[in-house]
């Protein structure tokens, strides 16, 4: 069974989901680094994931996430996600050269360990392969050899992997496509069942 390391990209919590309107900025902060935490959890708990690599300048939130046994490095590249990932997984290989990379995003507070098992058993080897999100146009994960890793994350992120030759992975996959943005994303990842930071957090905040 082919094993992964799992790099996750993480703003500092004091600067993630600015689009979550409604909470104030101290919600917003608590919520981005309930998200990433259950995020992380449900990755280490998949049994296809040996390693998960976290890329974060928080130096704070990393020994948060060292602790539940992610690596972490800081965000070496600041002219944005896909230059940071790629240097992220240029770090994972020198480290774990037996594994695939696969870019998993840190606001999926409802995932379970067995959508991404069944995700990653379901990739077509030789080539990328990505899964769009819930509504149709964005990227919740993205996978290819250390060779061709070349991520594509931003606007229509879905379209532009599929341009660039990328596999989309089919299935269900629900908690693993479910990413929050706003307060309606929240809702409907209420809806599958959070994981424990983040529905500590959202039944206060929705009630």
């Amino acid at each position: 069974m082919q094993q992964y390391v799992v790099v996750m990209p993480v703003k500092p919590p004091a600067f993630g989901k600015s689009r979550l309107v409604g909470p104030d900025d101290g919600q917003r902060r608590d919520l981005a680094e309930a998200f990433a935490l259950d995020t992380a959890t449900a990755c280490l708990a998949a049994t296809r994931v040996a390693e998960v690599l976290v890329v974060t300048d928080d130096a704070h939130f990393a020994a948060r996430l060292g602790a539940l046994g992610c690596s972490c490095v800081p965000d070496g590249d600041s002219t944005g996600l896909n230059a940071a990932l790629r240097q992220a997984v240029a770090e994972a290989r020198r480290r774990w050269p037996a594994l695939l990379p696969v870019a998993v995003l840190a606001d999926l507070p409802a995932l379970r360990p067995h959508d991404l098992d069944a995700a990653l058993g379901s990739v077509v080897p030789g080539g990328p392969s990505y899964v769009v999100d819930a509504e149709g146009s964005g990227t919740t994960l993205y996978t290819a050899s250390y060779d061709e890793f070349e991520p594509s994350f931003g606007p229509d992120s879905a379209h532009a992997h599929q341009v660039g030759g990328a596999l989309a992975i089919r299935g269900d996959l629900t908690t693993l496509r479910h990413d929050v943005d706003d307060v309606d994303d929240l809702r409907a990842a209420v809806t599958l069942g959070l994981g424990v930071e983040s529905a500590r957090l959202a039944a206060a905040l929705l009630d």
